[in-house]
């Protein structure tokens, strides 16, 4: 609860931040590794996972009561973004709202890896509300569910399988072998905490002006047609909570791809980025609550 809180009023620091930190060392150790094979990018996953979990597991099992306190409530904190997340899409919609298209095109980078360029209003608000869903698993849910879990080692080392996901896990000629196993180790660790943020969403679709019903049979309906199979519970019942409809075209570095649509609502205007940012919050709270509430009943 205190790292929950302390991801909402310290904002990350913009240098050398321990995660980018831990990128860097993951680059360095990848460039020594790196071959265009499944054993190679396995044996990388865990010499770069391991030493984090343990480092954590650790702490904790030196550490008294207070400072185990403290050592979590700083795991919490370096891995939570989900104050970051809703100040990004924020300042998206702002950037919409005042008809500055090339600014939103130019922000758009900090919340995907998609291709700006030729981008209307209508994708770019689509394309933020995806990445808000998406998001608020893997920067809010994922972690501090994790944490209830396992303390820091489960908050630290859930943000390290994250963060090789992003660097290797994506499909192209490179990584396609090397990145396989942080790929699927990803997609393992993220199974539960996915649903979770979708349920989520579903109880707090009212903050954000939707039904309940319509969120929960929509993420029932096309939950499952999302390529991945995580992301497609999140933004399905996103969809369905803001009474509109996902997916469609993308293009990532040149490459186009041609996702499923998620619901059967409308398509995203900029004013729903503001409603899926409020309803991401009351995710966030929600999931503090259910990992505070997980970790008590197995502390008793």
């Amino acid at each position: 609860m205190a790292g929950a809180v302390l991801d909402r009023r310290i904002p990350d620091p913009a240098h050398r931040h321990p995660v980018a930190m831990y990128g860097d060392a993951a680059s360095a150790l990848e460039r020594r590794l790196y071959a265009p094979s499944r054993v190679r990018g396995a044996v990388f996953t865990v010499l770069a996972v391991a030493p984090v979990v343990a480092a954590g597991a650790l702490v904790q099992s030196r550490a008294g009561t207070a400072r185990t306190v403290a050592a979590t409530a700083a795991a919490a904190w370096i891995t939570l973004g989900g104050a970051m997340l809703g100040r990004e899409a924020t300042r998206m919609a702002e950037a919409l709202e005042d008809d500055d298209i090339e600014a939103a095109r130019q922000r758009l980078p900090n919340l995907c890896g998609r291709d700006p360029g030729g981008m209307d209003a209508g994708a770019l608000a689509r394309a933020t509300i995806e990445s808000v869903a998406e998001n608020t698993s893997d920067a809010v849910v994922a972690p501090l569910l994790w944490g209830a879990l396992l303390g820091p080692a489960g908050l630290l080392g859930y943000r390290a399988v994250n963060t090789l996901d992003a660097m290797v896990g994506h499909r192209s000629a490179h990584y396609e072998r090397f990145g396989w196993a942080s790929a699927r180790l990803d997609d393992v660790v993220n199974w539960a905490p996915a649903r979770l943020t979708a349920l989520l969403a579903v109880v707090a679709a009212p903050v954000a002006q939707g039904d309940r019903r319509a969120a929960w049979q929509t993420r029932a309906r096309y939950g499952d047609h999302h390529p991945s199979p995580n992301s497609g519970q999140c933004e399905a019942a996103f969809a369905g909570a803001l009474g509109i409809r996902l997916g469609g075209r993308n293009v990532y570095g040149g490459r186009v791809e041609h996702r499923p649509e998620l619901g059967h609502g409308r398509e995203p205007a900029v004013a729903d980025i503001r409603r899926a940012v409020r309803l991401a919050g009351a995710v966030n709270t929600g999931a503090a609550l259910v990992a505070a509430a997980l970790a008590w009943s197995l502390d008793r």
